[in-house]
């Protein structure tokens, strides 16, 4: 059975879509850790109601960067996490988690890399008036949605509601998501 971490910031239905497959045997997989870097995100309490162990901090009352990535690598070591996973999580990775978790780390992206990097992707992806949108998984780097691609899926969509689509991009989120750590375990790549 495979350990994994989830990195969130936000409300967690990647965390939560993740957590109930490996809940349910659709993945071979436990949950250990959640790490969250904003203590009153709902992924709180998704993983709470769970009973799934969280860290959740504020950056601000740690020295740098350095210092908290340092004792996220602790609590991932002392997991045994063989697989973090960032879902969510708005903070970029220093080369302290990289160095310790280098090949181990994923991310999910909602749109087709390399295309429309950053924070806002599907609303970049939307006003720009794309017709395919779509999701990434890929590994982390030391570039912002960067790394080598796992894994992506496409769809056509030419409406003009933005929370529809928005809807549209977290379903497939979390299937991909699933079927990725699925090949990651199967592949033996963790």
């Amino acid at each position: 059975m495979k350990r994994l971490a989830l990195f969130a910031s936000g409300e967690g239905t990647n965390f939560e879509a993740i957590a109930e497959a490996c809940a349910e045997g659709r993945i071979a997989a436990e949950v250990v850790l959640v790490v969250c870097d904003r203590p009153a995100a709902h992924v709180v309490a998704r993983a709470a109601a769970r009973g799934i162990e969280t860290f959740a901090f504020d950056p601000r009352s740690y020295g740098s960067k350095a210092d908290y990535e340092r004792e996220i690598v602790s609590l991932l070591d002392s997991r045994r996490v063989d697989l973090v996973c960032l879902a969510g999580y708005m903070r970029l990775l220093s080369d302290v988690m990289l160095a310790g978790y280098e090949g181990r780390i994923i991310n999910i992206h909602p749109s087709l890399l390399p295309a429309f990097k950053g924070a806002h992707a599907i609303e970049q992806a939307f006003d720009y008036g794309v017709k395919v949108y779509g999701v990434t998984i890929h590994y982390v780097d030391r570039t912002m949605d960067g790394g080598r691609i796992i894994s992506q899926q496409s769809f056509p969509y030419e409406g003009r509601d933005i929370a529809e689509l928005e809807s549209m991009v977290h379903a497939i989120e979390h299937e991909l998501y699933i079927n990725t750590i699925n090949k990651l375990i199967a592949e033996s790549k963790i």
